[in-house]
């Protein structure tokens, strides 16, 4: 059987159109890579790119996605809702079938080191492929974004792990590493408020909100759910506020979990939740258990998959903003070539 693993990389481009077909075209250019999916969102101005393959392969399409990047994104003049610290903003490299994490590691920091040393990129580690476990959390590093890291890059403790010592003005800085999966997933508010939308983030992310104690002392109160990342902010493209989530332990947390506890903490603070969006790809598993969860609350009579997959695109609301196609989201329908 095939080694397989899947690249997500994160670049910070989502208008213009050409630019992300040439950074599409040097992927697709490398023999053995297969193009899952392109994600992009106007008001994030962030494109998400799923492709997938046997690992030197993989490595390969991505270091020609990073170097196409820094070519036609020019981070001295992009703006977006999300936040982002370069070019590329993160590239994660993922094991599918017939590889372990650790020997995802070693294709990371291969790739890192070959954006560092031939692309004269700054690169951070993060995640599995970080030691330091004090970094290795993409928003823990990325905090202060493009405009702080100018100074950031320069301070102990903050050193990049590969690459220059100092922050490339047009380009940024990049995150690699090996991680599991994640699900990036929003979930739409009827209200316009960012305050709001920023608040029911707090009540649900695991690392909850810091609040003053009764000595004034800072104290971090914990959020609901353990293997959930999130903030809030305002899509003026779907003229509603989300709760932007990242779903990084699908046990923990599983996709209906997160969205109706979302829907509690927005009835708590006076509003409803509208449906939910997608980023990306999910894995099948994940959408089962959630037409297996809706189904049993609406006491429906399942007998197959594909009725399996409508109930949670129902339940979920995933069809709420655009149309949702599961042969186009579903991870394992992509992935069927590869793994033969």
């Amino acid at each position: 059987m095939k080694q397989i693993i899947e690249c997500v990389p994160n670049f910070s481009e989502g208008i213009d159109q050409d630019k992300i077909d040439r950074i599409a075209a040097g992927i697709t250019e490398v023999f053995g890579v297969k193009l899952l999916n392109i994600d992009p969102g106007h008001d994030a101005n962030r494109t998400v790119i799923t492709f997938a393959g046997e690992p030197h392969a993989v490595v390969e399409a991505a270091f020609n996605a990073i170097k196409i990047a820094g070519e036609v994104i020019d981070m001295r003049s992009q703006k977006g809702e999300h936040p982002r610290m370069g070019a590329t903003d993160v590239c994660p490299l993922i094991p599918v079938s017939n590889i372990t994490l650790t020997e995802v590691d070693a294709y990371a920091k291969q790739l890192a080191a070959r954006v560092g040393q031939e692309l004269g990129i700054p690169v951070y580690l993060y995640e599995h492929s970080q030691a330091d476990k004090k970094r290795s959390n993409l928003s823990i590093i990325r905090s202060g974004e493009y405009e702080g890291f100018f100074e950031k890059i320069k301070q102990a403790g903050w050193q990049p792990d590969y690459g220059p010592l100092q922050m490339d003005a047009k380009r940024g800085a990049t995150v690699i590493g090996a991680r599991n999966f994640l699900i990036a997933y929003n979930v739409n508010l009827s209200t316009v408020s960012v305050d709001v939308a920023a608040e029911i983030a707090a009540d649900v992310r695991e690392s909850g909100r810091l609040v003053l104690d009764g000595n004034g002392a800072k104290q971090r109160v914990p959020g609901l759910l353990k293997g959930v990342k999130a903030i809030g902010w305002y899509m003026k493209e779907y003229s509603c506020a989300q709760v932007s989530t990242n779903i990084t332990d699908m046990e923990l947390a599983p996709i209906h979990k997160v969205f109706e506890t979302v829907v509690k903490c927005a009835e708590a603070h006076g509003i409803k939740v509208t449906g939910s969006e997608l980023i990306g790809l999910i894995p099948l598993s994940a959408v089962l258990a959630a037409g297996r969860y809706y189904a049993d609350k609406g006491g429906l009579t399942i007998m197959n998959e594909d009725q399996l997959v409508d109930a949670a695109v129902d339940g979920l609301g995933l069809a709420a903003l655009k149309r949702f196609e599961p042969q186009k989201r579903i991870l394992d329908y992509l992935l069927s070539e590869l793994n033969k």
